[in-house]
This record gives C-alpha cells, structure tokens and sequence, in this order.
C-alpha cells in the first residue's frame, strides 16, 4: 500500500470519529425535542440549561465535520452538499434557529417570548437529527447524481456533479433513509434522558420522568436500529473494479463485516453498551449510563463508518451511475494536500483533552433548581 492510500485510509478514520462523536452530541438536539413536552416552567429551565452548556460543541463538530470532508475529500463536498443542497440548507437553517434561541432566549427585552424560542430549539432537535439520520443513510442506500469531470472545460456550466432536480428531497422521502434518521433521532432522546439523569441534581420528580423517558426512546430507538440493520445487512452494495469503476453486489455490507472481523466486534459492543444503558438508566437508580451509552454510540457509528468506506467499497453510491459512485480513492484530495493536513491532525488529542477537561469541569457538580435561581447568566 502507497503512501496516498494510507492517507486516505487515515483521513476517512479521522472522518469517522468526528462522526461517530458527531451523533453522540446530538443528545443536545435530543434533548430540545423534549421542550414541548409537559413540564414545570422550572423544569424547562433547567433542561435548556443543562444543554445550553453543551450546545456549541454539537455545532463546532458539525462544522468541522463538514470542514474536514471538504479538505480530504472535496469531491464529495462539491456533489453532496452542492447537489443535495436542499437537504443540507434545512439541516443548517435548523441549526441557525438553535444559535440564535440560545443567544436571546433569556434576554432582557425579549419580544418574542422565552416559549417562542423553545419552538425553535424544538425544531432543531428533531429536524436536525432526522435530516442528518438521512444523509448519513445515504452512504448505504445511494443517491441520485453524476460525476462528470470534463464539465470543468465547459465555460457555460462548469459543474462536476449533477443532481436530480429535486435536489435532496428525494433523499428526504425516501423510507429507508428515514428510518435511520427515526433511529438516530430517538438515539438522541434516548442519550439526552440519560444525561439530564446524570446531570440535573436534586429533582426526583424530574429524574423519575427521565429515566421514564429513557425506556420509552430507548425501545423506540431499538425498533429502528434493528430494522435499519436488516436493511442495511441484507442491501445490494457497490463494489469498485477500478478507480472510476464500480459493480453492484449483493449483501455487500453483510460481506464487509464478515471479512472486516474488527469492524463487527465493534458493532456488537457498542449495540451492547447502548442496550445496557437503557435498561440501568430506566430501571436501575445508575447515573452513570449515558458515558456508556456514549461510547457504545460511538463505537456503532465507527463500524458503520468503515464497512460504507473501506474493503473497496464505494462510501456515496451513485443510484444512477456506478461510475460516478465516490470512494475513498476517485474522491480525495492531493497527496501533498493530504501530509499537510495530516501533519495538523497531531493536534487532535490535545483538542480532545482540552475539550474532556473542560467538560468535566462544567459536570462536577452538576445543575440544580437552586443554582437556577441564583445564576444570573442563564440561557
């Protein structure tokens, strides 16, 4: 193996745990989806400040998601995010609602209403989870555009990719894809409950009303989750031939599980994990299951990573084109574009440290009903 396919191999790993990371914060987003829910005025308080603590990591992630695909793979930057643009400008008009309710929800002088502005968290907590959901979906069940490079010498429209004319909605309708987006929608409800057990103190009212709504997610997400994976284990998958090349196979990502052993492994831990921890977060007095959860997330968003991109597998199928699928190799950026960025990735688990210290420092003591009284610098 080439210097140039190890990188590429690398940065499709780094993409992965920035995904995988990814999905885990959307317990944010999980959580906003509960504001409409019933609860006390205090209640509603301390729910959106225990998530408003932690609501710019999800969006800082996301942005860097977004950024690193584009400088490691910026074909997929240019197809995806240029040709399905109507999925991903609701998937950030949703997160342009949640920066600004944070920003002036509690504002003096606020004309709207602090309520107004629970509708809008509202809103991105379940848009943005759903519509995320989908596009992920898209790496296993395809999408419908071109690639032709040669467009680059047209002057008139000198466009690479093209789209169907929909341009994502079809994306959106599709049913498979929504039920990974239901999945990773009540995944996030499911973690969110498990951190406001973890992490709002000294209202057992409250507490018993998660740890409620831990199990009810929980078994929602557990309908979902499992008919995403009968789908996705016995789908037709691409498989390359040659760099611009591809064919379709069937059970192609049951195949690359089978033959990636690791990549099952921990699929099968983390699906564990996340199972674990909604039933000691539902049924047992635990406050700890939502780091266990957490990491069972992530370790299942990590194998599916792999199998849509590894093992000679095309990670954006073209659904009317083989051709045009992208894949970790017809999709990368430049071998020296590549070292450059990799040479800056060193600084990743200094970033990651700095980011669990300071977490940590806002969870030692949790939140509770008295604090919100007293703070004056509340969301």
């Amino acid at each position: 193996m080439d210097l140039l396919n190890c990188l590429q191999n690398y940065w499709w790993l780094l993409i992965a745990v920035l995904g995988a990371a990814l999905v885990f914060l959307l317990f944010v987003q999980g959580g906003q989806s509960m504001l409409m829910g019933r609860m006390t005025p205090e209640q509603r308080t301390l729910t959106v400040n225990s998530l408003g603590r932690k609501w710019e990591l999800t969006f800082t992630t996301l942005v860097v998601f977004g950024g690193a695909f584009f400088a490691s793979f910026p074909l997929f930057y240019s197809t995806s995010f240029g040709g399905a643009y109507w999925l991903w400008m609701l998937i950030l008009f949703s997160f342009i609602l949640q920066a600004v309710s944070y920003e002036f929800r509690s504002k003096p002088g606020n004309l709207f209403g602090t309520r107004t502005y629970d509708c809008f968290l509202f809103i991105n907590g379940c848009v943005g989870c759903l519509l995320l959901g989908v596009a992920v979906a898209m790496f296993f069940f395809g999408a419908e555009f071109t690639v032709t490079k040669t467009n680059l010498l047209d002057a008139g429209s000198p466009v690479i990719s093209s789209w169907v004319p929909t341009h994502g909605f079809e994306a959106i309708f599709n049913w498979k894809n929504l039920v990974l987006g239901v999945a990773v929608l009540f995944l996030a409800r499911t973690n969110a409950a498990l951190y406001f057990v973890f992490n709002i103190r000294d209202d057992a009212d409250f507490t018993r009303r998660n740890r409620r709504r831990v199990l009810v997610n929980g078994l929602v997400f557990a309908v979902f989750f499992v008919l995403f994976a009968v789908l996705l284990l016995t789908a037709r998958g691409q498989q390359t031939t040659g760099l611009h090349s591809a064919e379709w196979v069937d059970y192609k990502y049951l195949h690359n599980y089978l033959e990636m052993w690791w990549a099952l492994a921990l699929f099968l831990v983390g699906t564990v994990a996340v199972l674990y921890a909604i039933f000691a977060g539902a049924l047992t007095k635990a406050r700890y299951g939502v780091w266990l959860s957490g990491i069972g997330t992530v370790l299942v968003v990590l194998s599916l990573f792999f199998v849509a991109g590894y093992n000679d597998t095309p990670y954006y199928p073209s659904l009317l084109d083989t051709s045009s699928s992208l894949s970790i190799r017809n999709s990368s950026s430049s071998l020296f574009t590549l070292k450059v960025m990799s040479w800056v990735s060193v600084i990743t688990p200094f970033v990651i440290a700095y980011i669990a210290y300071v977490w940590n420092r806002m969870d030692i003591h949790g939140i509770t009903p008295r604090e919100m009284k007293e703070d004056s610098h509340k969301y």
